[in-house]
């Protein structure tokens, strides 16, 4: 792994980073959260057709800018910094990766080059708000994530020649303004049900999307209602589940996440220690205080290391198809958004009186840890996903029995 960035990625960190600040600083944030939509139009225009970061880890032939997830993640690093409210995540993270990896060669025509160029966004919808589940984050996506039972989920059978779908998911991101929505659905009724993957139109007649209070407002949710939607069926292979698929979408998601966490913690330490120097108590600056030091020292050090986490996580997704290491996504995950919650609890506290107060952007970046773990955690069950698909708790054979793998498994063949 070679760790220094080309000059091409280190050229779309600057650029980015040149224009976040000049257009997205914590007023900018607050009023752009509030409009309908939850995110600035206008400068969500000037990233897709100036920067083309949508299409950023999209094939040329689909109209993308052909990189990986190591420049994926460099982008999100750089969002995750100003706290961006945009469906860059929605959209470039998870529906368009979705449609490259499932779609057939139709779909992918008809949609990848429009969400490139920022002409659609789209999101992933899945029932119970259990995206990390389903990305297979935190637990193996092995359908049942999709809710269960006749009533459960989303569920969708064929009529007249259509899919037709129907149910209610919580949790989806940027659900109230998607133009297409990936939506997970169980087919074939309640004794043979399996999960699949349908395309949804934003206009499809039926389908109702309200978009949900959430204490993180820089991350907008939505629900979703589908009352007999027609729906398309992701691919062709009617047999083929996306499991697969969204696991290996998932590790790309994880490092790009993680690369949006650390770049948020970053932002909080650095506004943290611009403070604490000009603060002044008992005629010194609080950050000549030994215990002040200790704790900035410690988030510093946090922060370090969930960066080379979320890069060497980045790296690994893009190496050999992910399978060189398929847990590094979740760990990198775990331990940046562990390192946010940590940096954004301290920088609420010496910020002092005013690090309190809804008019401080410290909130902001608390709000944003608080709710990143609701929806892409909790950070234990990311860590025990990592060390079962590393194989750390492999039980030895018993009996001339194979081995088990992992947690609950492991136990279960030790007990049986």
């Amino acid at each position: 792994m070679d760790a220094a960035f080309t000059d091409e990625q280190e050229a779309i960190r600057r650029t980015l980073r040149a224009l976040l600040a000049a257009h997205c600083g914590p007023d900018e944030v607050k009023a752009a959260v509030r409009t309908p939509h939850g995110y600035d139009e206008e400068l969500w225009r000037r990233l897709a057709g100036q920067l083309g970061l949508p299409g950023l880890a999209l094939p040329a032939a689909y109209g993308g800018a052909d990189c990986g997830p190591t420049e994926l993640a460099l982008a999100c690093e750089e969002t995750g910094r100003a706290l961006l409210p945009s469906p860059l995540v929605a959209t470039a993270v998870l529906a368009a990766p979705l449609i490259l990896a499932l779609g057939s060669e139709r779909q992918r025509a008809d949609l990848l080059p429009r969400l490139a160029a920022g002409e659609l966004t789209g999101t992933l919808a899945v029932p119970d708000g259990r995206l990390a589940t389903a990305l297979a984050l935190t637990g193996p996506n092995d359908g049942g994530w999709a809710g269960g039972g006749r009533a459960g989920g989303i569920q969708a059978r064929r009529r007249d020649g259509w899919w037709v779908l129907y149910g209610e998911a919580g949790q989806v991101l940027d659900g109230h303004t998607a133009d297409v929505l990936l939506v997970a659905a169980h087919t074939g009724g309640f004794a043979r049900s399996r999960t699949r993957l349908f395309l949804v139109r934003g206009d499809a007649a039926g389908l109702s999307r309200t978009r949900q209070t959430v204490l993180d407002e820089t991350r907008p949710q939505a629900r979703i209602e589908l009352r007999e939607v027609q729906g398309e069926l992701l691919g062709e292979d009617a047999e083929r589940g996306p499991g697969d698929g969204l696991a290996a979408v998932g590790r790309t998601a994880a490092a790009a996440l993680a690369a949006e966490a650390v770049g948020a913690a970053d932002a909080a330490l650095t506004r943290t220690l611009a403070h604490v120097q000009d603060r002044e108590q008992f005629g010194r600056p609080i950050g000549a205080f030994q215990a002040v030091q200790h704790r900035l020292a410690d988030l510093y050090v946090a922060v370090q290391a969930a960066r080379s986490a979320a890069y060497y996580a980045a790296w690994a997704a893009g190496a050999a198809g992910g399978a060189v290491e398929p847990g590094a996504g979740a760990l990198a995950l775990a331990q940046a958004l562990e390192a946010l919650r940590a940096v954004a609890a301290d920088a609420v506290q010496l910020h002092g009186g005013i690090g309190f107060t809804w008019e401080h952007e410290a909130h902001l970046y608390f709000k944003r840890a608080a709710c990143d773990e609701l929806l892409l955690g909790p950070v234990h069950r990311l860590r025990a996903r990592a060390a079962d698909e590393a194989g750390l708790f492999v039980t030895g054979a018993r009996d001339g029995a194979p081995g088990a793998r992992g947690g609950a498994g492991a136990r279960a063949a030790a007990g049986a």
